[in-house]
C-alpha cells in the first residue's frame, strides 16, 4: 500500500484529524503503538515532549523527540504507568483474537492516565473478504480479525472511563449468511486483494481472485442481488470509533 496516497484521501484526513482533536492536554510522554513510518508519531511530537514509536520491526524515524523501539503489544517492555498517553489506532482490529484481551491490558498497564484508541465500528468482516490462493481459506478484509462496538471496548478496557468519543465516516456495508456463503463458493471475487496483510491462516500472500466459471458468476450475481435487497433495512453508522479513555483511580 502506498501510504502517501492513502493518507491524502479525504476519509483518511478526516480520521487522522479527529484523532488529533481528541488528544488530551498532556504534554509529557506518549507511546505510539504500530508506528510504521512514523507519520502519526511525528504529529504526536508536535504536542508531546517525548514520543516512543513502537512496532513489530523497529521503526526508522528521524526526529529529535521520537525514540524508536521494537516491541510486541501483548508484552510491552515498559514499567507500569510509563506514559501520559498511549496512542493505538488501526492496530487492535489486527490482533489475533486469543491475544486481544492481553494486548488491551498491556495498553492500560503502561498508561499513566490516558489511552486513545481508533478501531473500525461494528464492521461486518464478511464484507470484502478474500479467498487465499495458497491455502484456499477465507480471510477477513484487510486482516481485520476483530469487530468492535461500545460494549466490547468497555469490556476490554474495564479499568478506564470514556472521556471523549467520536465517530468518523459513514458506512452501511453489510452482508448476510446466505450471500456470504454464495460469495465464498464463487471465490470471493470482490475481496480486498490489494491488502498488504498476509493470510491469517497460512501466513502467505493472499494473492489475486480466482478465475470464475459460469456457475461462480451466477452465484456472484445472486449474492449481489441478495445484499442489494437487504440494504433498505440497514441503518448507516460510523465507519470508525475513536475513544479517549481515562484511567480510573
Amino acid at each position: 500500500m502506498d501510504l502517501s496516497d492513502y493518507r491524502s484521501s479525504a476519509s483518511e484526513k478526516a480520521r487522522i484529524g479527529d484523532l488529533m482533536n481528541l488528544l488530551p492536554d498532556a504534554t509529557g510522554s506518549a507511546l505510539d503503538i504500530g508506528a510504521r513510518d512514523g507519520f502519526l508519531s511525528k504529529l504526536l511530537a508536535n504536542q508531546f515532549h517525548r514520543v516512543t514509536a513502537l512496532d513489530l520491526e523497529q521503526p526508522v524515524i528521524d526526529h529529535d523527540r521520537i525514540v524508536c523501539v521494537k516491541g510486541d503489544i501483548t508484552a510491552l517492555d515498559f514499567e507500569s504507568n510509563s506514559f501520559d498517553l498511549v496512542f493505538c489506532a488501526e492496530v487492535l482490529e489486527h490482533i489475533p483474537p486469543p491475544m486481544l484481551k492481553k494486548a488491551c491490558a498491556e495498553l492500560g498497564r503502561v498508561s499513566k492516565e490516558h489511552v486513545l484508541i481508533g478501531v473500525p465500528y461494528q464492521q461486518d468482516t464478511r464484507v470484502g473478504r478474500t479467498t487465499c490462493r495458497q491455502c484456499g481459506k477465507f480471510n477477513p478484509p484487510w486482516g481485520h480479525v476483530n469487530s468492535f462496538d461500545e460494549r466490547r471496548l468497555a469490556e476490554l478496557f474495564s479499568g478506564f472511563s470514556v472521556a471523549r468519543q467520536s465517530f468518523v465516516g459513514t458506512t452501511s456495508a453489510k452482508t448476510n449468511a446466505l450471500s456470504s456463503a454464495m460469495m465464498d463458493l464463487a471465490g470471493n471475487p470482490y475481496g480486498s486483494y490489494s491488502q498488504d496483510e498476509p493470510c491469517v491462516h497460512c501466513g502467505g500472500a493472499v494473492g489475486t481472485p480466482v478465475q470464475r466459471n459460469i456457475w461462480q458468476k451466477v452465484l456472484t450475481k445472486t449474492a449481489v442481488l441478495t445484499m442489494t435487497a437487504q440494504q433498505k433495512f440497514v441503518r448507516p453508522h460510523g465507519n470508525w470509533i475513536h475513544q479517549l479513555l481515562r484511567k480510573q483511580p
